[in-house]
């Protein structure tokens, strides 16, 4: 079964812990976090304070993806507010070898995100040392773009330069369930989704409906 990663992004602000508690309680299992720095990309979202705020009132893994320069300044607030994973893009990253060190000694799982334009041949001298792949299907910064079917075949060929690792690969922008059924036939394991999520009329099914694709 395909996870489902509902973005707080598209979440109301005013009201997250009830809508944390509804994607739990519809068989989420992850959560995905956007922190955005107004520099990586033109936008600004939510700092550390939210994860940590909501970590003791959710079982569900914290998917933490870090758009913003210089990550490495950023690591150490992030893995104390609670996050499971850490995912950085490699355009921003600029010490990984160091980065991997310190995630492993903190026990955290270590991602690596692509941007559209950047190709899937890049991550290969990391395949070893990381944990999940975040492949970007809309340019990184607002929430509602419309999905690049282009993204597709980066998809397929990290599922082939993947081959026994044991590393998942997660899709964001643009998922709903059309998109997403494509991403998990390419080889997508995690499914990020914001807006088709909480602007549904029923948040709660269309989270069962995404988690049931490819079933």
């Amino acid at each position: 079964m395909v996870k489902v990663a509902p973005s707080l992004l598209a979440a109301d602000a005013g009201n997250l812990y009830a809508q944390v508690q509804m994607a739990e309680n519809a068989g989420a299992k992850w959560l995905h976090f956007d922190i955005m720095d107004g520099h990586f990309v033109p936008n600004l979202s939510f700092g550390p304070h939210i994860v940590k705020q909501l970590r003791p009132h959710s079982k569900m893994f914290f998917d933490v993806h870090l758009m913003v320069e210089n990550p490495e300044q950023f690591l150490p607030m992030f893995a104390d507010a609670g996050a499971d994973l850490l995912t950085m893009h490699i355009e921003a990253a600029k010490n990984l070898p160091e980065i991997f060190s310190y995630l492993r000694q903190r026990m955290i799982k270590i991602g690596l995100s692509l941007k559209p334009h950047t190709p899937a041949e890049s991550l290969l001298p990391y395949l070893d040392n990381i944990d999940n792949i975040l492949v970007m299907t809309v340019e990184p910064g607002f929430g509602g773009q419309p999905f690049m079917p282009d993204q597709l075949a980066k998809i397929a060929a990290l599922k082939r330069y993947i081959g026994e690792r044991k590393i998942t690969i997660e899709v964001d922008g643009g998922i709903n369930l059309e998109t997403g059924a494509e991403c998990v036939a390419h080889g997508a394991d995690v499914l990020v989704a914001g807006s088709a999520i909480f602007k549904a009329q029923n948040p709660a099914q269309y989270i069962k409906q995404l988690r049931t694709i490819g079933e």
